[in-house]
């Protein structure tokens, strides 16, 4: 792919759902379909960072001090903070738990929102995709995704509950639109956790469908032991265990966003 990295964020105030998971092996599998990318890990639990093989212990600079780092005003360069990962055309800007801190430190800065998004433009022209795997709420960390995203994957786990929030999710896409003059497109909703067994999973998938018309992935990832242990390893499903279901799911996810990839940057590039 031609120009700047599509940034795409992972977003979900609901913990649960899949996000990091999701977030790791769809980067892994954009990457092993030849396209370079960037995972930028902003959740300080770090999950992300340890699922590609990084421990956030050993790290002296982090997305933290990309965004507040306290011996510069303007934070790190980007540059700086990211690292390979084993899977190759994969690259990590890895978190720690010191951007728990970041929420405050962020608050008092004049154009705070912003603080992600004038990082990611030094490396855009370097990927084809930058993924964001966020936190689970909506505060000022998962502001700046939403501000630094072209377009959102919503990972929707199908159990009960799954669409508790969506609707705060939705306006908070809206207040980012309205009052940052920045519009996020909702690339696709992805239904997680997928259980066929069950009549819940599959009335949960039709009321994802209801709520989401027209915009939910034909892929489903269905709960798979695999990929829990795949993160415990410290490498994404498909190094392990390329045949398994689970690594062949993301990997039709992947072709589909990069299908969709297509129509999201024709619609950026229009705004």
């Amino acid at each position: 792919m031609d120009g700047e990295a599509l940034v795409i964020g992972l977003v979900n105030q609901k913990g649960g759902c899949g996000k990091t998971t999701t977030a790791v092996n769809l980067s892994a599998s954009l990457a092993a379909a030849g396209h370079r990318t960037l995972l930028v890990d902003l959740d300080p639990q770090a999950n992300a960072t340890v699922s590609v093989g990084v421990d956030p212990a050993t790290l002296e600079r982090t997305i933290y001090h990309v965004l507040v780092d306290p011996d510069h005003d303007e934070g790190l360069p980007l540059e700086t903070v990211i690292r390979p990962t084993s899977v190759k055309r994969l690259d990590v800007a890895p978190s720690s738990i010191d951007l728990a801190a970041a929420e405050l430190e962020l608050a008092a800065r004049i154009g705070r929102e912003n603080s992600l998004r004038r990082r990611l433009a030094a490396v855009r022209d370097r990927y084809a995709f930058i993924l964001i795997d966020t936190p689970p709420s909506l505060g000022l960390l998962t502001l700046n995704a939403l501000v630094a995203c072209d377009a959102i994957v919503i990972p929707i786990q199908t159990h009960y509950y799954a669409l508790l929030g969506m609707r705060q999710l939705l306006r908070t896409l809206k207040m980012v639109r309205e009052e940052v003059g920045h519009h996020v497109e909702i690339l696709g909703v992805l239904p997680t956790m997928y259980d066929s067994r069950t009549t819940i999973s599959k009335e949960i998938v039709a009321g994802i469908h209801d709520f989401f018309p027209n915009k939910v992935f034909k892929s489903i990832i269905h709960f798979n032991i695999k990929l829990v242990e795949s993160s415990m390893k410290g490498v994404p499903l498909f190094v392990t265990n390329p045949e398994s279901r689970g690594a062949r799911e993301y990997a039709s996810l992947a072709e589909e966003v990069i299908t969709h990839a297509k129509g999201a940057r024709g619609a950026a590039a229009r705004r």
